[in-house]
């Protein structure tokens, strides 16, 4: 996600909308996410509305830790946040160790509103998002990549690459790159034969990587010319091709799809008003909103129609996006996630 990797905190405390009612310490919402466009999108389509809704106090913290601050905080049984956003894979992940609340949906929404995958036991879908190429039309202005795959052709395309340090996405371009009919990515990721395969092609090309570990990094690094292509969350390139006419592009071709997920901690000190959030967020009207201010496509079903026009050709769940796409196994990551962040930070290691 938007992700959350494994960086060391960066929490600050900032956005406070509405007034609290005097002395009402139990009305305010503390929420951490993971910072820049992603997060001033959800302010601006769910926060902000939510709490001049409710007449309280709506607190923000920016963190890149992630789960890590959730498991920490429940452990010493001190959690301050109410609610937190983290992916799918660290949901699932954590679900069954107690950190997270098994959701009560009947205080939500129907389950089966929301897409494929998108409402888990422990943890709410926020939104879809792409894990695309980008590049700087202004440095690849001729033979522009056309596939998230060119990452690995360097005699194409020579220079340095950006792309995300972690383990998950990497490894299924890698098997893809090498010839790898996207169906049968995961079951061959299963096999010892096939992780030893990924990573000989992430190999070729390891010198080449300039790796990146927060979503602002890669339009940076497009913007100075320190890479001739990078991995991104679409948003994160949409954001400053719309707003700065950044002369970006996004490749769409071998995109992997992933949903954003929002939790609560075991031990969050205003569960009602937690819920109260998450069911707001699910309204349909509400779920589609999200799309104004960044193009990620919503996971409520009858949300698509609140989407402006205009955003839906952006947006990673469009037809044409979704031609080539790889939507992510995280039932895999789940179980084999451990294993290969392993192998990958010792492989980074070398």
């Amino acid at each position: 996600m938007k992700s959350i990797g494994t960086l060391g905190i960066i929490a600050i405390a900032a956005g406070v909308f509405a007034a609290s009612p005097t002395g009402a310490e139990e009305q305010q919402l503390t929420i951490a996410s993971a910072g820049g466009a992603w997060q001033q999108a959800q302010r601006n389509a769910w926060y902000a509305p939510f709490a001049q809704k409710m007449g309280i106090k709506f607190n923000e913290e920016e963190t890149s830790e992630g789960m890590a601050r959730v498991q920490a905080m429940v452990q010493a049984h001190n959690v301050t946040d109410d609610i937190v956003t983290v992916d799918t894979a660290q949901v699932l992940a954590a679900c069954d160790s107690g950190v997270l609340v098994r959701l009560d949906w009947s205080r939500i929404a129907p389950q089966d509103g929301f897409l494929p995958g998108a409402a888990r036991d422990c943890g709410m879908g926020l939104d879809v998002y792409g894990d695309i190429l980008a590049y700087n039309t202004d440095v690849t202005k001729n033979d522009p990549p056309t596939s998230v795959l060119a990452l690995f052709d360097t005699n194409r395309w020579p220079g340095k690459r950006g792309m995300q340090k972690i383990a998950t996405n990497n490894l299924e371009w890698a098997l893809e790159a090498d010839g790898v009919p996207i169906d049968e990515v995961y079951k061959l990721l299963a096999t010892p034969g096939g992780v030893d395969r990924a990573f000989a092609k992430l190999e070729t090309i390891k010198k080449d990587i300039v790796w990146w570990q927060a979503g602002a990094q890669p339009p940076q690094l497009l913007a100075s010319h320190e890479v001739v292509m990078t991995t991104a969350w679409n948003g994160r390139i949409q954001n400053p091709i719309d707003h700065e006419h950044a002369p970006f592009k996004i490749v769409w071709d071998n995109q992997i799809v992933e949903y954003d997920m929002i939790s609560i901690p075991k031990g969050s000190p205003r569960l009602d008003l937690a819920y109260k959030y998450l069911a707001f967020v699910a309204q349909p009207e509400n779920n589609g909103r999200l799309g104004e201010f960044i193009p990620y496509g919503p996971v409520v079903k009858d949300a698509v129609k609140f989407v402006p026009k205009e955003t839906l050709a952006k947006l990673p769940t469009a037809p044409d996006h979704m031609k080539s796409a790889l939507p992510i196994d995280m039932e895999f990551w789940a179980d084999y996630g451990q294993d290969l962040t392993k192998r990958f930070n010792d492989w980074l290691a070398k």
